[in-house]
């Protein structure tokens, strides 16, 4: 079973990227290993070894010569520094991002309330209502967080991030323009 866990599951035909303790334990009964083993035995057996070769950590390494720099820049921002000076008390720092082709799902029946001796209950079914993009901005020193949803990506729904925060007190009035980075993996 062990064995089974650290190998890749393309090495056993199966269209995996890596074995789940369920997947390993499934794959432990189907070559007969074991008439019957459960999920969390599986687990258990796999986590008590000391030496865990089935368990991996990514991790991206900066290719971008001028990483240093460009990111020493970011974590200036972070210190409430830019260009050596550290920022006023009306200087702000947000980070943006975006998540783009968010399945929007309705659900076919409305959620029930609990109720006394009984759960909420949620209606599993639902249509498919398209694909959203998530945009969102973070003042990194105050943790405020704008958010919004729209059906495309690009410089004018940022800019419909960007309206929405400024007028928003304590922003509204106190940025004339925007600094963008990024940084290249």
């Amino acid at each position: 079973m062990k064995a089974i866990a650290c190998e890749p599951p393309k090495a056993r035909g199966l269209p995996l990227a890596r074995f789940s303790t369920r997947e390993v334990a499934a794959e432990t009964r189907r070559v007969g290993l074991a008439a019957k083993i459960g999920d969390s035995t599986v687990w258990r057996w796999l986590h008590e070894d000391a030496i865990r070769p089935w368990q991996y950590r990514c991790w991206l390494f900066p290719r971008d010569p001028d990483f240093a720099a460009k990111a020493g820049r970011i974590l200036d921002l972070y210190a409430r520094i830019w260009d050596g000076q550290p920022l006023r008390d009306d200087e702000f720092v947000l980070s943006t991002d975006e998540k783009t082709s968010i399945q929007a799902r309705v659900r076919r029946h409305p959620s029930l309330p609990p109720v006394p001796g009984q759960a909420q209950r949620i209606e599993h079914e639902y249509h498919r209502a398209g694909a959203w993009a998530y945009l969102a901005a973070l003042d990194v020193h105050r943790a405020k967080l704008f958010g919004r949803c729209e059906q495309h990506t690009g410089i004018e729904p940022f800019g419909r991030l960007v309206d929405e925060v400024m007028a928003t007190p304590p922003y509204r009035g106190s940025v004339t323009g925007f600094v963008s980075h990024q940084l290249s993996r």
